[in-house]
């Protein structure tokens, strides 16, 4: 063999097998991915005050119920399609939906005191695994971990006005 015929040789066996290993690595890595696309049932969302959350959405069942300006609780049948579904899904994992703490309450010596902070109770679930977490406006604990799950929550509402508004 002359010397260019084992460098190719050297290189390929070098690259073949790092080939290999990142295609077996990464199909396991996502092939046990706790949250992925493929599982996903539904998505629901519930907000208001905490004695009254009379906002609700829920994505498998299509119930979409809000409060009007006017003060009227308005019942409705709402779709989201699968790319609605898909960009809410890769939305919460750009934002680190799923490493936020499932309790971001904050915590109350009454039940007078913070009687008009708005709620937020979002959860996404999937065939093994789900995501419920249940936010407070006020909120004072780790500000990364709030923003996080304040913009995967007005993402889906967003896309719950624009699916509404179609």
């Amino acid at each position: 063999m002359s010397k260019r015929t084992k460098a190719i040789f050297l290189g390929l066996c070098i690259i073949g097998s790092f080939f290999i290993y990142c295609v077996f690595y990464y199909s396991n890595m996502l092939k046990n991915a706790p949250y992925r696309f493929s599982d996903f049932e539904y998505i629901t969302i519930a907000y208001g005050t905490r004695d009254s959350m009379l906002n609700t959405y829920n994505s498998a069942t299509q119930d979409y119920q809000y409060v009007n300006r006017s003060n009227q609780v308005v019942k409705q049948k709402l779709k989201l399609t699968d790319d609605d579904l898909l960009f809410l899904h890769r939305k919460a994992m750009e934002m680190g939906f799923w490493n936020v703490d499932n309790d971001m309450t904050t915590p109350r010596k009454d039940s007078i005191e913070g009687h008009d902070v708005p709620r937020y109770e979002l959860e996404y679930k999937y065939k093994e695994k789900s995501k419920k977490v249940v936010l407070d406006a006020d909120y004072a604990g780790n500000q990364k971990m709030k923003d996080a799950t304040k913009t995967t929550i007005e993402k889906v509402l967003e896309m719950i006005n624009i699916a509404n508004a179609r």
